[in-house]
């Protein structure tokens, strides 16, 4: 019985622990999506709407800190 409840207790620390590697992971996965896919598209569709004294600035943010930030 108490080896028993210690598997358990041990097992629920495990999966707490693959549940926030899990949230981890997929946040970085979100990232790196929106900055490879939706970040040129949008600009693009602003470029394409007319929007471009919007999308310029947005771009040349982007851009600074894409050569500011150091890589991990």
């Amino acid at each position: 019985m108490l080896l028993t409840m210690l598997f358990m207790v041990c097992m629920f620390g495990f999966i707490g622990k693959l549940i926030g590697f899990a949230f981890k992971f997929s946040w970085s996965m979100i990232k790196v999506a929106f900055y490879l896919v939706f970040l040129p598209f949008i600009l693009i569709a602003m470029v394409v709407g007319g929007l471009l004294y919007v999308a310029l600035p947005v771009f040349i943010v982007a851009m600074i800190v894409g050569l500011l930030v150091k890589e991990t």
